[in-house]
């Protein structure tokens, strides 16, 4: 059966995609600084991740899609994965990548605007380098900065179509026939991107990567609506140009990841005193879910005993997880589950959501290592 794999990693994004057919698709990847500490919360994603990849005895991820270039969502990756585009950055068992998925503003922001990480610029060239070379990577949305980019190098846009996807397609690497998954793109709009090379605030988040995900289970569709760090704005435009196109199904769920890590931005631009009340269309869109569905929120975990926790300025924020939870008794869902607080708070184990024919399920993780560890173990004689 296919699984989605939420890690906890702070307030930041991980999660491994497993199709039926055991494809594996990253969604982001952050390896914490302290994730190696036994003594600290933060899980150790480059482990887990390796050792899924051995038992599927595999060297590499069939995709790694990158939402968008803040650090939480790629710390540690360049010392982790296979790069093509320079030799330092291959070999010593590095993770190899079928393709390489990108929001077009990844290939045009500016290497000097971003001061905290120097990973960014690496994937910028990576990126560059698989397009250049027509190999191995996804682009999503083909602003006009990115067709001057193309022509810089000598090149045509129409060379690259096929590596190119526009918001409101399915993503070919994938099929429903084949894999019993899709990926239907509802983000990011060409406006978004274009503004990528431009000092404009929250730039990363407009542009990034927006899913429709459908799973086939038994013939019957699953969805999960996967949206990373994305704001209100954007999700308002989503639902409105997707009732345009008549594609309303493409925005239900059975599963959704609470945008950027529960910061009440995703919801409006008023916080409110003791909950977010939503956007209008963001409320349509929350109201979409489907009975006993979950919400996955990414984030550090929750502190609800003092006052404090209704005027943190940084996500995660109580008030948006207030409306979550109202919304979500309000479509008869199963469960919000907080990555940083799944199993416990002091060493917190990823979330497993699991699709069967007959519904989602959370599988315990530490039940699923136990398993596979048993099942690799020999039996003895006698």
């Amino acid at each position: 059966m296919a699984t989605v794999k939420f890690y906890p990693v702070g307030n930041g994004d991980t999660s491994l995609i497993t199709s039926k057919n055991g494809k594996h698709i990253l969604m982001d990847y952050r390896q914490h600084s302290s994730a190696t500490d036994s003594t600290k919360p933060q899980f150790d994603i480059a482990s887990d991740i390796k050792k899924t990849l051995v038992d599927a005895k595999k060297d590499g991820l069939e995709v790694l899609a990158f939402t968008h270039a803040d650090k939480d969502h790629i710390e540690g990756s360049t010392e982790f994965f296979h790069l093509e585009h320079a030799i330092k950055y291959q070999g010593d068992g590095r993770i190899k990548i079928d393709q390489l998925w990108v929001p077009a503003a990844m290939l045009l922001e500016s290497v000097d605007r971003d001061k905290l990480s120097s990973e960014f610029a690496i994937w910028r060239s990576e990126a560059r380098y698989r397009l250049k070379n027509k190999t191995g990577i996804r682009v999503f949305s083909q602003p006009d900065e990115l067709v001057k980019l193309i022509e810089s190098w000598q090149m045509n846009i129409d060379e690259l179509s096929d590596l190119i996807v526009d918001a409101g397609t399915i993503v070919d690497t994938f099929s429903l026939e084949n894999d019993n998954v899709e990926f239907f793109v509802h983000s990011p709009f060409m406006k978004y991107c274009e503004e990528a090379g431009k000092e404009v605030k929250k730039v990363r988040n407009q542009a990034s990567l927006i899913f429709n995900i459908r799973f086939n289970e038994g013939g019957e569709a699953f969805d999960f609506l996967a949206i990373g760090d994305s704001e209100w704005e954007v999700l308002e435009d989503i639902v409105s140009i997707t009732k345009y196109y008549k594609n309303e199904d493409r925005l239900r769920w059975d599963l959704l990841n609470i945008p950027h890590h529960c910061s009440y931005l995703a919801l409006s631009d008023e916080k409110g005193d003791n909950e977010t009340e939503p956007k209008e269309k963001v409320a349509e869109l929350l109201l979409l879910g489907n009975k006993d569905a979950y919400m996955i929120c990414s984030s550090n975990s929750f502190d609800e005993s003092t006052s404090e926790a209704l005027n943190s300025t940084q996500p995660p924020h109580l008030q948006a997880k207030r409306c979550y939870e109202r919304y979500l008794r309000d479509v008869n869902g199963r469960s919000l589950i907080v990555t940083m607080e799944n199993e416990s708070k002091t060493k917190p184990q990823p979330v497993i959501i699991e699709f069967t024919s007959s519904g989602l399920s959370k599988r315990s993780y530490k039940m699923t290592a136990a398993l596979a560890t048993a099942a690799a173990t020999p039996a003895r004689a006698g």
